[in-house]
């Protein structure tokens, strides 16, 4: 059998970037030999929830399979790229009780920067009052209190980011010491 593969959970406000940092993390780990599985929130709730309520009891279940799914590919040796907003704390908690080789991203921008990006239109909707449940806009964002890597995604670039990311996965032991242009 293979060895755990390791699990990075990127979270933050809506908008924020972490679908985009983990798919550039994920391009850039490929280009070095490293596989990787991006199991991003948006893609997993239109097939696991196609008519999402957004309800805590819904939030509790979908993120609950988001960690059974994470602990499953990674028992199984795949890299795991979690892309999810996770609002409550408890719910990357209990990925961290569960997944051997787990680490915390929190990709960290200012509301007025999400709702300035907002791809979606998801603050452009809860300013309208359509959507009263958004983390960080009528529901609450609890940021990470102790994550392994904190991304200022106002101030950084993406390619800044994802040698950050990397250099982080190198000094928790989860990929091998390469050069960075090994990942180029």
């Amino acid at each position: 059998m293979s060895a755990p593969g390791f699990v990075l959970w990127f979270t933050g406000l809506p908008a924020a970037g972490k679908s985009t940092l983990a798919r550039a993390l994920q391009q850039r780990l490929a280009a070095a030999g490293i596989g990787s599985q991006l199991l991003d929130s948006d893609e997993l709730r239109r097939r696991l929830t196609p008519q999402p309520t957004y309800s805590a009891a819904e939030r509790d279940w979908f993120y609950d399979m988001v960690v059974f799914l994470a602990d499953l590919l990674a028992q199984n040796g795949v890299n795991v790229l979690i892309a999810a907003t996770a609002p409550r704390r408890r719910y990357r908690t209990a990925a961290r009780r569960v997944l051997p080789r787990f680490a915390e991203i929190f990709v960290d921008c200012p509301v007025d920067l999400c709702r300035e990006r907002d791809p979606k239109q998801l603050w452009q909707r809860a300013a309208a009052g359509d959507i009263d449940n958004l983390p960080g806009a009528g529901a609450p964002y609890e940021p990470p209190e102790a994550p392994e890597l904190r991304l200022n995604s106002a101030d950084l670039s993406p390619d800044a980011a994802v040698d950050r990311l990397l250099h982080t996965l190198r000094e928790l032991a989860f990929i091998p010491p390469l050069r960075l242009s090994d990942f180029a």
